[in-house]
């Protein structure tokens, strides 16, 4: 039982490993990518994924030190990627990644010569406790994860220092035993067999990884509370944990045909749940401005059936495992499946990736917009098809054993600790400051995160803002929750940080940059509208925040390359009558026709303040692009840009008198 225990411990801290180095690892590409809006070279680095390569080298496999050494190296590469800058990160975790997926199929051969019991229930309890894992410290870190921030990335040390001393003593005799010239088992007639039980396994993990990791994402998706999903979530996956660790019947002798429509319910509730949530964007101009539809109360059945639902991933993982070990394929045989299954995961991916990117992606790129779904579909249909091809294989699961209750007992605890430390962070605020003085307006284009040397900077643009010490800011290029960021939510974090109201506007589901509006004061009414777009697809936030009796009307935006006249026209036709604060990244500058257009509805607040073009510190700004307008008559008493490197974009900061 002690070893048991040992072995899930490992494997929780294996694979929540694997999810963090692979979030660090796409988010440090696409990093690159951001800073030329191109495919950059690193983007080659991906190969490292298709590791498993390795294992046609070597038709007996890998045990004894090179197996244990590519354990401990996943873990050593985790502890220290976060700390490192773009580059570095991006190839130790790169290296990490690899490790993973060459790791897994060499350790399932092991498993599979030495006939190890309980190697696969293990590994499912070990899944289990990664997802919960990677739950708490997203939670705890306000949607990004808390092991990855500053001091807090001790955490990481102390799980890989934890995880190799258990290898090293109470797991080593699972990598040590047998010798490399024991007989194969295997036959070339179960190659298939292997490559089919793969994929479900990736697909099992990529959903994972993509969503359930980070319930912020699938917030982001819905618009719907996150405490309400992080609740959900965390309620399910203890439930599952019980049940599979009490060997509660029907749980231990699932058939194959139950299993199959398990993963077909879950399946369809999380394709329609984003397909519920995608916008149908009509090519035809005079559409727009076209407003977010509104979420109906039916389209909220797919989104609980899939939360309730999502255990059968853990289920899929540990079966697939098990299914693995009993076929006792051969090396080549893993090599070449988890080889595959690991393109797979590349191109789900790459596929979600390009759902935003997609105008900057030559000839594949537009057959991605709007398709968001279809990136799931895709991975459903991964995981569903092991089901169907195997339903004659027996599908069993170990009875119970003394002290597995430690497993439920832990996932409970990281539930209710999740749950608590993000009910605690979220900002509770009253009616905002008291009426008085000036309103401090800021917008910024944070760039995702990064400053401009693309380098991870969410606290500096963090420290940035406390300094300038806003009543109400709008941001830009905020994505959140996506597998290009990280799936970390930089908008919940920086208003959980900053203890300020926010709304994000369009759903990840749509495509669209992020741009989002936090505020000391209530947001009301607040709500998205998108204009038209024939690149990149671009939206506007419109909201009111009362200010003791004075209504204003706030409108956040980022308008697509050059600032297409067509957008900003649609912006002012959304446009209040009175009170208007218009802020945003505009991507147009003094003098254009754009620029005209809007200075003839509203005030530049930068000019009012300095109509000589020059601010008190003697700085012009011809080339300045990110504006706030105001309405006519509006007293601005100050204007600053902050040009600061925290971002590739200034700050720029506006008092408006009351």
């Amino acid at each position: 039982m002690v070893r048991r225990t040992a072995a899930i411990g490992f494997y929780g801290i294996f694979v929540l490993s694997w999810f963090q180095l692979l979030a660090d690892f796409i988010a440090a590409i696409y990093a690159f990518g951001l800073l030329g809006t191109s495919i950059p070279p690193e983007m080659a680095s991906v190969v490292l994924l298709l590791t498993p390569l390795l294992l046609l080298f070597f038709p007996r496999g890998l045990r004894g030190w090179p197996l244990a050494a590519l354990a401990v190296g996943v873990l050593l590469c985790r502890a220290v990627e976060p700390a490192l800058a773009t580059r570095w990160r991006m190839l130790v975790s790169g290296v990490g990644v690899g490790c993973c997926t060459l790791y897994l199929p060499a350790w399932l051969h092991v498993q599979a010569r030495e006939e190890q019991s309980g190697a696969a229930a293990a590994m499912g309890g070990g899944i289990t406790l990664a997802l919960a894992l990677s739950i708490l410290f997203r939670a705890l870190g306000s949607g990004l994860d808390v092991s990855t921030l500053g001091p807090s990335q001790a955490i990481g040390w102390l799980l890989a220092v934890a995880g190799i001393a258990v290898l090293f003593t109470a797991l080593r005799p699972a990598w040590t035993g047998g010798s490399s010239s024991s007989r194969e088992k295997g036959t070339p007639g179960k190659v298939w067999r292997a490559i089919v039980l793969a994929v479900g396994w990736i697909s099992a993990f990529a959903i994972l990884y993509l969503s359930f990791t980070a319930p912020n994402v699938i917030a982001r998706w819905t618009g719907a509370s996150y405490l309400v999903i992080l609740a959900t979530v965390a309620i399910a996956l203890g439930a599952w944990a019980w049940l599979a660790a009490t060997g509660w019947l029907p749980v231990r002798s699932l058939s194959p045909r139950a299993l199959t429509v398990w993963n077909v319910v879950f399946v369809l509730a999380l394709v329609l749940t984003i397909a519920g949530q995608q916008v149908r964007f009509p090519p035809d101009p005079a559409a727009y401005p076209l407003a977010e539809p509104l979420v109906r109360p039916w389209q909220q059945v797919p989104l609980a059936a899939m939360l309730l639902s999502f255990p059968v991933l853990l289920v899929d993982a540990q079966r697939f495992t098990a299914r693995l070990i009993e076929e006792q394929p051969r090396a080549r045989a893993l090599g070449a499946g988890y080889a595959l299954a690991a393109l797979l995961l590349l191109v789900l991916i790459l596929g979600q990736v390009f759902t935003t990117v997609y105008d900057y992606i030559p000839a594949i790129g537009p057959f991605f917009r709007d398709r968001f779904w279809l990136v799931y579909a895709a991975a459903g249909v991964g995981l569903v098809l092991p089901t169907l091809l195997l339903r004659k294989d027996a599908v069993q699961a170990e009875p119970a054993r003394r002290g597995a209750w430690a497993l439920p007992a832990l996932v409970a605890v990281a539930g209710l600790a999740a749950f608590g430390g993000a009910f605690l962070a979220t900002p509770r605020l009253g009616a905002g400051p008291v009426p008085g003085g000036t309103l401090r307006v800021c917008t910024y284009n944070v760039q995702q995160g990064y400053d401009a040397r693309g380098q991870k900077n969410v606290d500096g643009q963090l420290a940035l803002l406390r300094r300038i010490d806003a009543d109400v800011i709008g941001l830009q290029e905020s994505d959140t929750s996506r597998a290009a960021g990280g799936n970390d939510d930089l908008v919940r974090y920086m208003a959980d940080r900053l203890d300020m109201y926010s709304y994000y506007g369009p759903k990840t589901v749509a495509g669209t940059f992020g741009i989002a509006l936090l505020s000391r004061y209530p947001i009301e009414d607040a709500r998205t509208f998108y204009m038209y777009s024939a690149g990149e697809q671009t939206a506007a936030i419109a909201a009111q925040i009362h200010v003791g009796e004075t209504a204003y009307n706030v409108y956040v935006t980022h308008l697509g390359n050059e600032g297409p006249i067509v957008q900003q026209e649609e912006v002012l036709e959304e446009l209040a009558p009175e009170n208007v604060i218009l802020m945003g990244d505009f991507n147009f500058r003094p003098g254009t026709a754009q620029y005209q257009l809007t200075t003839g509805v509203l005030d530049d607040a930068w000019a009012l303040r300095w109509p000589q073009g020059v601010d008190g510190e003697g700085r012009q700004f011809p080339e300045r692009i990110d504006h706030v307008f105001v309405s006519p008559g509006t007293d601005v008493v100050a204007a600053r840009y902050y040009t600061e490197p925290a971002s590739d974009h200034p700050a720029l900061v506006v008092e408006i008198g009351r």
